[in-house]
């Protein structure tokens, strides 16, 4: 069995796209998937399946959404060896214990790329953030205290862009990898 982990994008965030992560446990059961577990309340599954095509995994996941719960999300799929991949990576200034510092990973949803991404949102703003590219994801870390001054910040939740990626902090993705 190979582990999987999914990210939902939007759900739980002021009211909309509720989803009880009791209930998408029980769903992700119901598709095929075993060992699954979340983690926090903003659509983190990790599950383990015999399967190894994650195309087809977001497939089946977001018709079981639409079907427990009535709406479409963007759904992200990866194994955990990827996903410990592109931590692997990570540049030397993510992720680090700097509290004036808020790092987190952009999850580019399929079939987006990262040239697809840069060229909507552009380049950062050099004194304010930083971002690195790796494969299906973007490093991204920003100053706490000015993350409106920045870029990447109003760009990344804009209705262009917005379904095309989903974030979580470093701190989220450590943890959900150590599951």
């Amino acid at each position: 069995m190979k582990r999987y982990i999914t990210f939902l994008r939007g759900v739980n965030i002021s009211g909309k796209n509720k989803v009880p992560m009791t209930e998408l446990k029980k769903g992700f059961e119901e598709i095929g998937f075993s060992e699954v577990r979340t983690y926090l309340n903003s659509g983190n599954v990790i599950f383990s399946s015999d399967e190894g095509d994650v195309e087809g995994f977001t497939t089946k996941i977001e018709t079981m959404i639409q079907r427990l719960f009535g709406f479409d999300i963007p759904v992200f799929v990866i194994s955990k060896e990827a996903l410990e991949d592109i931590l692997a990576h990570a540049p030397d200034w993510w992720g680090s214990e700097d509290k004036t510092t808020y790092d987190n990973l952009i999850l580019i949803i399929p079939p987006a790329t990262f040239a697809d991404v840069f060229g909507e949102i552009g380049e950062p703003k050099e004194e304010l953030e930083k971002i690195k590219g790796y494969k299906e994801a973007v490093f991204w870390s920003f100053s706490r205290k000015d993350y409106q001054k920045t870029n990447w910040w109003s760009k990344t939740a804009s209705a262009n862009i917005g379904t095309k990626l989903t974030i979580r902090t470093a701190n989220t993705v450590r943890k959900i990898v150590e599951m």
